[in-house]
């Protein structure tokens, strides 16, 4: 083609609140624009979000009423809209930036559309149907979901990991499937940043040497997070270092760790953050400067994102000994089964101590830290996303 390649990046409606696969589409967009002008041109693709229940105030805080809206959204609005843009024309490909939203390939012309999988939670229930237990109404949504994944002519793989588990259920033939790791956003730097660091300093006081260690955690808090186990560690943990802190960033407790909390006698001792929006990055980035380890004990992942972000800002990471978060942090973060509450709690003290000395092993490993997380690049994401447009056309081209 002598033109560029124009392509739909089909983006996540923002009022769902996934930050991940925000900072995903954000990227993909700023990135391929940039890295692959001439060749790319990308397109953002959302249309509004309707707010039907949660439009009225006596309903709107319901999680019902919340949910009610993501699906209309969801599986109504979405396909409606993306249809209508499929009739309207103009696209090569359709690259939607996020798996759970892969009910859209069935509006989309065969073999023009690109998925990004990230893991496969959103199958858990038809996958591995005892672990996660769901009514036939769900179990069908996240069918026709699958289906839709099933259906990709590409699918591009955050992590091997992800990859691997693609594999070993059979949803994808291999020759589909695309390995691209994200890559970690500019702000996230171990350099100080004055206005970012100051403004950390107001949710969290000054930086006083010799003061007791923050212990962060940057994520939700759904099931596979982890958060009980999070909550016993700093427990433990706080034994051994009375006046420590855990900071919770990305979203704040439930009802029921707040109580979990409150039973293991921490609830006071802990720091919660409001969500940082995309242009208060560098603010989070100053937050991870800062902690004095930043601890990952979930018990299932697809890459990991704050581990490659907590690297590349000079943080320690203690983290569940899972293949995707290995596949992050290499050799440059320290890794403890899930649930061995004293492995972590012992290992967590080893890093502690090595940060206050400023030891060897603790130079050695912030060191690893920075050139691991040089990887994750979203410019060589965008180039590598770039050459599987091209190859998923080149095929479209050779059936016509």
């Amino acid at each position: 083609m002598t033109r560029p390649l124009r392509v739909a990046v089909v983006r996540d409606y923002p009022e769902e609140g996934w930050a991940s696969m925000d900072l995903t589409g954000e990227m993909m967009l700023t990135h391929l624009s940039r890295e692959c002008a001439g060749d790319v041109e990308a397109v953002d693709v959302c249309p509004p979000f309707r707010h039907r229940l949660t439009r009225w105030p006596v309903v709107r805080g319901l999680r019902a009423s919340r949910n009610v809206d993501r699906l209309l959204n969801r599986f109504g609005d979405y396909p409606r809209a993306l249809h209508a843009a499929v009739r309207a024309g103009g696209f090569d490909l359709y690259h939607l930036v996020d798996h759970s939203y892969s009910q859209l390939v069935h509006e989309l012309p065969p073999g023009r559309a690109v998925v990004t999988c990230h893991d496969l939670d959103t199958f858990r229930c038809l996958l591995e149907p005892e672990r996660e237990p769901r009514p036939r109404w769900f179990r069908a949504m996240a069918g026709r979901t699958l289906a839709g994944l099933k259906k990709a002519a590409a699918v591009v793989c955050n992590s091997e990991t992800t990859r691997r588990a693609i594999l070993a259920h059979d949803l994808v033939p291999e020759s589909r499937l695309h390995l691209a790791w994200v890559g970690v956003a500019p702000e996230f730097s171990a350099a100080p940043d004055p206005s970012a660091d100051a403004e950390a300093a107001r949710w969290l006081g000054p930086v006083v040497p010799g003061a007791p260690p923050d212990l962060l955690h940057v994520g939700s808090t759904i099931p596979r997070k982890r958060i009980d186990l999070l909550l016993e560690i700093f427990a433990a943990l706080r034994r051994a270092y009375p006046g420590a802190r855990l900071i919770k960033a990305g979203a704040g407790l439930n009802a029921e760790q707040e109580r979990l909390a409150e039973t293991l006698g921490v609830a006071d001792a802990i720091v919660r953050l409001p969500f940082f929006a995309p242009g208060e990055r560098g603010v989070l980035a100053a937050v991870y400067r800062r902690a004095s380890l930043v601890v990952q004990p979930s018990d299932a992942e697809g890459f990991g994102l704050p581990v490659a972000e907590a690297l590349a800002c000079g943080a320690t990471v203690l983290a569940s000994d899972l293949p995707a978060l290995r596949e992050v942090g290499g050799d440059a973060a320290v890794y403890r089964p899930v649930g061995d509450i004293a492995g972590w709690v012992e290992a967590a003290a080893v890093l502690l101590d090595e940060r206050v000395q400023q030891s060897p092993a603790w130079h050695a490993r912030h060191e690893a830290g920075l050139a691991r997380a040089s990887l994750f690049q979203w410019p060589r994401h965008a180039r590598q996303l770039a050459d599987i447009y091209r190859a998923v056309l080149a095929g479209v081209s050779a059936r016509v």
